[in-house]
């Protein structure tokens, strides 16, 4: 385990000198690998920015994101190994339930030279596991939850049925579910998964636990199939790093533009054959199973791409960014950046960012379906409309715009009030 401590300042520790918030935020990466970890390590940026104090656990070696280079952050390192890097046994096992993670993570949170005030979790089913739950909740701090997706309640992390491509409507682990053959992979994994949410409802018995939601779409889901877990709902939204420019020209742009992994889920297949419909090119950002598929279609597919390289080609060449999500998405944060930039929005109604989509204002927010989208796609061949929409957008986003200074101020708030509520118990 390697490790990049928090030094003490004249011997005497930040809880003992009334120090600013010891905050320590565990991921399990470094560098963003998917939007869990690009919000985990922004959070940890901004919450540094704002005075305090933050110690960054990532559980799997790798990249280091450069905003982790300040000095208020520290980062450990556990060592862990991607369960997907094992061989299968292992990784099961490992998925399921991590005893050597929750060991690693113990020795430290023991070793920091002060205790944190507040534990926020980000990610955990990639290393983690269930496990490190009881060393987290047994450590009398609050401890925070930010649910980016459903793996809390539902075994395949995004409550959606692969095999009949809609969201799930069975009660999590209820006969239905254990019995639906809903995994993206196999029934294999899906029973693995399986084991795992039973794990983590043992490691959760009895147990408050704050979560934070990043839309209100999530929040309204996980009300409603949390069952007998205790869960204590915040509302917060994601960070966006977006610097203020002017607002891009869209009208001159020739195509709808999807940002994102390439998957059934998502809807990207939507997105191309909705396009040739309404006789738009469909640009796409990102990798993934569907990458063939789309290319045969006759899409252009750019693969992965740094986030200064996907601003600087969606302002030249987005006339409308879409997220045609047949799940329930927590939130797609390529779309805030979007508005961001002065770029209209195609947003299914199941995606998270569609509640900042003004319908008929800012883009519109359509079913996840063909024929919907390309009825939308085909209002934006207007360049009069883009337009009045790509103005639109980027005025509203800068009336409030979802900075890191403001994503930080609603963190500090929510950590100081359970400090106070763990304090007065």
């Amino acid at each position: 385990m390697s490790e990049n401590r928090i030094p003490r300042r004249n011997g005497v520790p930040a809880s003992e000198r009334g120090a600013s918030l010891h905050v320590a935020i565990l991921a399990e990466f470094a560098a963003a690998s998917g939007g869990a970890e690009k919000v985990a390590v922004e959070s940890a940026r901004a919450l540094a920015e704002a005075g305090a104090a933050v110690t960054y656990i990532q559980a799997i070696p790798g990249p280091v994101d450069p905003l982790l280079d300040h000095p208020r952050v520290h980062r450990l390192d556990l060592g862990l190994p991607d369960v997907w890097s094992l061989p299968a046994w292992r990784g099961a096992a490992s998925g399921i339930w991590n005893g050597e993670a929750a060991a690693r993570l113990a020795a430290a949170l023991d070793g920091l030279p002060s205790p944190p005030d507040c534990l926020h979790l980000h990610q955990w089913t990639r290393a983690l596991s269930p496990a490190v739950l009881p060393v987290l909740l047994g450590r009398g701090t609050p401890l925070v939850l930010t649910l980016h997706d459903y793996a809390l309640t539902c075994p395949n992390g995004v409550d959606y049925r692969f095999d009949r491509a809609e969201p799930c409507t069975v009660a999590p682990l209820s006969g239905a579910c254990l019995a639906a053959p809903c995994d993206p992979k196999s029934r294999l994994h899906k029973g693995v998964r399986v084991g795992r949410a039973a794990a983590l409802r043992v490691a959760l018995r009895g147990a408050d636990l704050d979560v934070v939601h990043v839309c209100d779409g999530s929040r309204a889901r996980m009300e409603g199939r949390s069952g007998a877990l205790r869960l204590r709902h915040h509302r917060i939204d994601n960070p966006v790093r977006v610097e203020r420019r002017e607002p891009a020209a869209p009208e001159a742009g020739e195509a709808v533009a999807y940002v994102g992994r390439l998957t059934p889920e998502k809807g990207a297949d939507l997105v191309a054959e909705a396009a040739r419909r309404a006789g738009l090119p469909a640009l796409f950002i990102g990798a993934g199973p569907l990458e063939a598929h789309l290319r045969a279609q006759g899409a252009e597919v750019l693969g992965w791409m740094s986030p200064e390289a996907v601003e600087t080609i969606l302002r030249r060449r987005a006339r409308a960014v879409c997220a045609p999500s047949r799940w329930v998405e927590t939130g797609p944060l390529t779309v805030y950046e979007a508005l961001a930039q002065g770029i209209p929005i195609v947003a299914s109604r199941r995606s998270g960012a569609a509640e900042k989509v003004a319908d008929g204002e800012t883009g519109f927010v359509v079913e996840p379906e063909v024929e919907a989208l390309a009825g939308a796609f085909r209002a934006l061949r207007d360049d009069r409309l883009v337009a009045r929409f790509g103005r639109a957008a980027y005025d509203r986003y800068w009336q409030a715009p979802l900075t890191l200074a403001a994503h930080a101020r609603a963190l500090l708030a929510l950590y100081s009030r359970l400090a106070e509520e763990s304090f007065m118990r």
